[in-house]
């Protein structure tokens, strides 16, 4: 008796031009974000130019909030709709740096605001602030949502080959936008202003926005395994769950109600609720989650290696532009270093095909400390450099006018 052959179902090949919009999509957005991320520092030292306090407050501010509302963020990507999710995104994200960019703008056209009406100059400051952390917490829901959700959704049933490039190509956009948008945005705050790059900020926010969306949406249509997995996230996360989450209070309320005269079970009722409500925050839950990983003691580890200021954060593109550094050096050396990220994602692919994940891992972990050895080596040369760039800028500032 002969065996019948086993009908192995096929997954529909991944359409280039659905891929392509997705990149376009993606590029757009990224773009916007990084062209804020460096520009803020520079806004900041400007506005406030004998001191790097405005720089530090919003790098503070902007660091709490991605660890105060990350994890209400990515629970609330979890909880939504896949269409509803790149809707907030979207606009969240472009009319935060649009009001970001019109408070920065208003800085700085009105610069004797902090002495003629300081109270208007404070609000403009927090609102740039807070508009900023918004798009930057913002701009992390539509990094969950497009990397961690659709890239994979998109791969499934393809070779691990097929997510692996996806991941690279995702990846090589983000880095290339930080290297070109830091380097144009220098430019253009060095030999224009800097009012001209927060206008250039507001306005391509506002008119790539509807392009992005228009593109994003093409995706979600053309790939039915999109809206297939939509569905299935919002199937999980039905009343089941919150049924488990209030047994338990419920339980403790019935066992603590018996005697409302007892002050000592009200006193517990109120521990039992205090706790609930600790425990149940999703900051606490995140935590709690992430302790019972496997990966838990690798990550922190990993962790460590980035409390260093050897990165073109808000504060050291703040203190190199205070040095005097022209905006448009800032913006190559930030583009220098996003280029050696590009080389990465090239690399890793063929890395990983060649030595394992593994190893390539291993490797690369073990590169980032001793590179970050060899950059302290050398810190102490950076105020000599600092020093000698700076008298280069002044001579040929000097013999131009002359």
């Amino acid at each position: 008796m002969e065996s019948e052959p086993l009908i192995v179902q096929e997954q529909p090949a991944i359409t280039s031009f659905l891929t392509t919009y997705l990149y376009v999509a993606h590029f757009l957005a990224r773009w916007g974000a990084r062209m804020w991320e460096f520009s803020v520092g520079l806004y900041m030292i400007s506005v406030w130019p004998d001191s790097l306090l405005f720089a530090a407050i919003y790098g503070a501010v902007e660091s709490a909030s991605i660890a105060l509302f990350g994890p209400i963020v990515g629970h609330w990507v979890d909880k939504l709709t896949y269409v509803k999710v790149l809707q907030i995104w979207l606009v969240t994200q472009n009319l935060s740096f649009i009001v970001a960019g019109v408070s920065v703008i208003t800085l700085l056209f009105f610069s004797s605001l902090k002495s003629t009406n300081f109270i208007a100059f404070v609000l403009l400051v927090i609102l740039t602030n807070i508009s900023g952390a918004v798009g930057v917490i913002s701009t992390l829901a539509g990094t969950i949502l497009i990397e961690r959700e659709w890239v994979v959704v998109i791969s499934e049933g393809h070779p691990p080959e097929a997510l692996t490039k996806m991941n690279s190509i995702i990846r090589r956009i983000d880095l290339t936008c930080k290297l070109l948008a830091p380097a144009i945005t220098g430019f253009i705050i060095s030999f224009v202003s800097l009012q001209a790059s927060a206008m250039t900020l507001a306005i391509w926010t506002t008119v790539t926005v509807w392009v992005e969306y228009w593109l994003f949406m093409s995706v979600y249509k053309g790939i039915p395994a999109l809206a297939e997995s939509s569905q299935r996230r919002i199937r999980r996360s039905m009343p089941i769950d919150m049924e488990q989450s209030t047994s338990t209070p419920r339980e403790r309320e019935s066992l603590l109600s018996h005697d409302e005269n007892n002050a000592e079970l009200a006193e517990k009722r109120w521990r039992w609720k205090i706790i609930d409500w600790i425990s149940n925050a999703p900051c606490v839950g995140a935590w709690q989650v992430y302790l019972k990983q496997e990966v838990v003691l690798p990550g922190v580890s990993l962790a460590l290696l980035f409390f260093t200021v050897l990165s073109f954060g808000t504060l050291m593109t703040a203190t190199l532009e205070w040095e005097g550094i022209p905006a448009y050096i800032i913006g190559i050396a930030r583009g220098i270093s996003a280029t050696i990220g590009i080389a990465a994602t090239i690399l890793y692919p063929i890395l990983q095909s060649r030595i394992s994940t593994l190893r390539t891992g291993l490797w690369s972990i073990w590169s980032q400390p001793c590179s970050c050895l060899y950059a302290d080596g050398w810190s102490g040369n950076i105020s000599a450099w600092i020093v000698d760039v700076r008298f280069i800028c002044h001579s040929a500032n000097a013999g131009s006018c002359s």
